[in-house]
């Protein structure tokens, strides 16, 4: 088992460094939306779904996920990818609830928890990625398979 693999690691295929560095980035841009979010008036999900460095890493993850095939990558622009398109998803959801008064603090806590959830995501995944480590769905589905396996 090389150094980039690891038991649970359902693609064991050595990543280029170059990826490798995009996926960095790309959790980089997301914190950085995430602290515009907390700096600012905006919720972190408004600031992570329309900031301008998670705008930009969703479209390096969608540039760069073909590379990442085959990789423990793969895992970690899936769950990139994921974390923008579900952010996105309960922010609309939070925006129908609030149009009327009552819903209003519906909508804040929907988007109060989806920034938790970020938060969360972002930092989970990124410390993965610094261990070259699979993201947790890929882990989950390693782990389902060992188990059917035995």
């Amino acid at each position: 088992m090389t150094d980039t693999e690891t038991p649970l690691s359902p693609h064991p295929g050595r990543p280029d460094d170059s990826v490798v560095a995009v996926a960095h980035a790309v959790y980089a841009l997301h914190t950085a939306s995430i602290l515009i979010g907390l700096s600012s008036a905006a919720f972190i999900v408004t600031a992570f779904v329309f900031g301008i460095p998670s705008i930009v890493a969703v479209i390096l993850n969608y540039m760069y996920r073909g590379e990442a095939r085959g990789t423990f990558l793969e895992s970690h622009f899936r769950w990139q990818i994921r974390s923008f398109w579900f952010a996105l998803l309960w922010i609309v959801i939070a925006v129908a609830v609030g149009l009327t008064i009552i819903g209003l603090p519906v909508a804040w806590v929907i988007a109060v928890a989806t920034g938790l959830w970020l938060i969360y995501r972002i930092a989970r995944g990124w410390i993965l990625l610094k261990d070259r480590r699979p993201a947790p769905i890929a882990i989950a589905q390693a782990e389902k398979r060992s188990s059917a396996d035995q």
